[in-house]
């Protein structure tokens, strides 16, 4: 069962220098405390998980959760 509140959805963004991912989660405004949005549980794991995933370079699992980018390395 979920945190019960308000619900807004947000980008956020785990990088390393190699990549980053986009991805999009659900913010709670708790119903007890509505003055700080916060993660649920859930999404708290999924961030660590994309960090995890995004280190070992892991673009195809990273492909399915989110938008990936890849740095440029324009040094001539």
């Amino acid at each position: 069962m979920g945190i019960e509140g308000r619900r807004i959805r947000k980008t956020r963004y785990v990088a390393t220098a190699e990549y980053v991912v986009a991805v999009e989660v659900d913010l709670v405004y708790p119903v007890d405390d509505p003055s700080e949005p916060c993660y649920e549980p859930e999404t708290v794991n999924l961030l660590r998980d994309v960090k995890q995933h995004v280190e070992a370079g892991d673009l195809e699992w990273l492909k399915g959760v989110g938008k990936v980018y890849a740095a440029i390395d324009d040094t001539p």
